[in-house]
C-alpha cells in the first residue's frame, strides 16, 4: 500500500534528527505525498488528534544512553491510538570517522521499546532505521571537524532517502534488527543511563565569564532545562544533555565541568570508603562481608554521588561569582581547550508545522 499522507514527529538538539526529518519529508513530497512535520518540543502531545486513517507516522530522535531521550519516550507512550495507521522509527546515533571509514553508533533498546509501545496501540511497524550521523556529544569527546561532518552527511543522506522511498511505497525495512545482538548486550547501559547518567550529566554544565547573559540557551533549550539563578545560567534536572546549548552558544561560554565531576566522584568515594570501614569495624550487619565486594562498593558510590552532586553543583554555582573559582572550574574543563571545538550540523532549513 502506498501512503498518501505522512506525519513526522521529531526531537532534535543540534540538528541531526531535524535534518533526517527533512530528508524524509523531501523524499515523500517527491512521491506526491502530503507531509506534515512537528517538533515535539514545541507542541503539546495531549492535543494531538487521532491520526487519519491510513496515515504513516514517523518518530525521529537522537539516541541518548542507548535509548530515546525522556521527552521522546513520554511522547511515544502518550501518543494517540492507531486508526489503521502505520509507523516507522528512526534514531540518529553517534557516527564518527576514522580515516575514510565511517564508524557506526549503537542504538540499544529504543527500537524494540518503541515498537512494543506502538504495536500495543495498534500501529503497524513498517520501518526501523538507525541513522549514523556525527556524534555531537562534546562533553565526552572533541567535536568532529566540519569536513568529516559533511562527508558523513553525504554518505548517510542517500540511505535515509532510499529507506523513505521503500516504506512510503508499501515495502518494509527493518535494518535496525541487524544490530539486535549488540543491542541486547548493551541494553543494561540503557537502564543505568535512565537511572543515573541523565541526572549526572545535567549537573555538568556551567557558563563561564564569557557569557553575556544573552539568554539564547534559555530561550532555545528544547526542554526548558536552563534558567537564570543569581545572575548566572543554571541547568536543572530537566536537561537531556542534547548539547544544543553548548554547541549553539555564540560565545562558546558553556563548558562541561570535568574537574568538578572528578572532585565530586573522588569525595563521594572517600565518604563511602570511610562509611564502609566504619560499618565493618562495628559489624552492624549480619552479612557485613558483602560490603567488601568491589561491585557493591561501586554501586553504593553510584547512588551516594547524587546528594554530593546536588549540593556540590549549588556550591559551584555560587562560588563562580568569584573570579578565582570561576577560572578554576572553567580551566579544569576539557571543553575550554580550543582544539576541542563545537559541533555544527549542516543547516537544511526545515519548515515546521505548528498547532
Amino acid at each position: 500500500m502506498k501512503f498518501t499522507n505522512v506525519v513526522i514527529y521529531y526531537f532534535s538538539g543540534t540538528g541531526n534528527a531535524k535534518n533526517t526529518a527533512l530528508w524524509v519529508s523531501d523524499e515523500a513530497k517527491k512521491e506526491g505525498i502530503e507531509v506534515e512535520i512537528f517538533n515535539i518540543a514545541k507542541i503539546d502531545n495531549q492535543e494531538i488528534p487521532k491520526p487519519a486513517k491510513n496515515t504513516l507516522i514517523g518518530f525521529i530522535s537522537p539516541t541518548h544512553g542507548f535509548h530515546f531521550p525522556a521527552i521522546m519516550r513520554k511522547f511515544v507512550k502518550t501518543f494517540p491510538k492507531s486508526n489503521n495507521c502505520s509507523a516507522f522509527i528512526m534514531n540518529t546515533r553517534a557516527g564518527t570517522r576514522i580515516g575514510n571509514k565511517t564508524i557506526c553508533g549503537l542504538s540499544g533498546v529504543l527500537h524494540y521499546w518503541s515498537s512494543i509501545i506502538l504495536i500495543r496501540k495498534d500501529y503497524k511497524i513498517v520501518g526501523l532505521l538507525p541513522v549514523d550521523l556525527p556524534s555531537n556529544w562534546i562533553s565526552l569527546h572533541p567535536a568532529i571537524k566540519q569536513i568529516g561532518t559533511e562527508l558523513i552527511y553525504k554518505r548517510v543522506e542517500p540511505k535515509v532517502r532510499q529507506f523513505t522511498k521503500e516504506i512510503i511505497n508499501g515495502k518494509r525495512n527493518y535494518k535496525a534488527l541487524f544490530d539486535i545482538i549488540q543491542d541486547i548486550i548493551i541494553s543494561p547501559i540503557s537502564i543505568l543511563y535512565i537511572l543515573f547518567a541523565k541526572y549526572f550529566f545535567a549537573k555538568s554544565f556551567i557558563a563561564s565569564s564569557d557569557c553575556d547573559m544573552c539568554g539564547l540557551c534559555e530561550k532555545t533549550c528544547p526542554v526548558q532545562a536552563i534558567k537564570q539563578v543569581d545572575g548566572r545560567m543554571f541547568w536543572t534536572y530537566k536537561c537531556e544533555s542534547c548539547m544544543k546549548c553548548m554547541n549553539d552558544c555564540p560565545h562558546k561560554a558553556i563548558e562541561t565541568a570535568h574537574g568538578f565531576l572528578i572532585v565530586i566522584w573522588f569525595l563521594t568515594s572517600l565518604f563511602v570508603g570511610y562509611l564502609i570501614s566504619y560499618l565493618l569495624n562495628y559489624q552492624f550487619f549480619e552479612n557485613w562481608q558483602l560490603l567488601q565486594n568491589e561491585n557493591i562498593k561501586s554501586l553504593i558510590v553510584s547512588v551516594a554521588i547524587f546528594p554530593f552532586l546536588f549540593i556540590g553543583y549549588r556550591l559551584m554555582h555560587w562560588l563562580m561569582r568569584f573570579k578565582l573559582f570561576e577560572r578554576i572550574f572553567v580551566l579544569s574543563s576539557l571543553t575550554k581547550f580550543k582544539f576541542w571545538g563545537r559541533y555544527k550540523a549542516p543547516n537544511k532549513g526545515i519548515k515546521e508545522c505548528k498547532k
